[in-house]
């Protein structure tokens, strides 16, 4: 998408605010001994308050409102009642959703409870180099050296990326061009950020995996070695100078 307007860009908000708040919200609320349904639910309830509709739902019919990954899932868990988080997971919640024809998307990736795993360097590697990449975007730059920095800055923190996956455009559906931001340098890819275009960029980093497979229940991807994954992801719009964090209230930077 493209912002035309003060319309739109307020549009664009008010969807963000509501998915920013929910993630923000959900975070706060998860606790060892809850099942992933339980904090789905109270995802679904928050953003109901909004207006808001799941986007994955709606798109996909999936099973749950938002997505909830536990350690080694990469992306797309889907929400269960036997599910059990328990004491030192890595948990990565992935919230989007529309709003009167707009449509935002954000996630984060937290440890519940005690860092039993010891992956905070991993959480806190992902949540910083989330904040260089998308500070480090503008008009006119390429999208492919923005996947390069991502992997350059993972690489030096000894960590590997995901390599078929990515950010996206996004707007007026979940799903826009440009498709397949990747967090790795595609020297084929000569496509430019683009001044006023609205784009969901995320990190997708792991200790072990380079590429993401799905599980037989059509939804859920892990890394193809194994490992701790994490993601991180903002809703933003490109500028001259910085960005504009529309989904900044999440509070993953804090």
């Amino acid at each position: 998408m493209t912002i035309n307007n003060e319309k739109e860009l307020q549009g664009m908000r008010a969807i963000s605010e509501a998915v920013a708040v929910t993630l923000k919200e959900m975070r706060a609320y998860a606790r060892p001994g809850m099942s992933t349904k339980q904090l789905d639910n109270y995802g679904g309830r928050l953003l109901s308050t909004f207006g808001a509709r799941s986007a994955p739902l709606l798109t996909y019919n999936f099973p749950g409102f938002t997505c909830i990954s536990l350690n080694n899932e990469v992306c797309h868990g889907i929400p269960s009642n036997d599910r059990i988080i328990q004491d030192g997971d890595v948990i990565n919640i992935d919230v989007s959703a529309e709003l009167d024809g707009y449509w935002s998307d954000n996630g984060g990736s937290f440890i519940v409870g005690q860092d039993l795993h010891e992956k905070k360097h991993l959480v806190d590697t992902s949540r910083a180099i989330l904040k260089k990449a998308i500070n480090s975007i503008k008009g006119g730059v390429k999208i492919n050296e923005i996947g390069g920095l991502i992997e350059k800055e993972v690489r030096k923190a000894g960590y590997k990326v995901i390599k078929n996956l990515g950010g996206h455009g996004i707007g007026r559906g979940l799903h826009e061009q440009p498709d397949c931001i990747l967090n790795y340098k595609d020297r084929l890819d000569q496509r430019r950020f683009r001044k006023h275009s609205v784009v969901a960029i995320e990190t997708f980093i792991s200790t072990a995996s380079t590429w993401s497979v799905e599980l037989s229940d059509g939804f859920t991807l892990v890394g193809d070695k194994g490992g701790f994954s994490v993601q991180h992801e903002h809703t933003i719009v490109v500028t001259d100078g910085l960005p504009i964090i529309l989904t900044e209230a999440n509070g993953i930077w804090d």
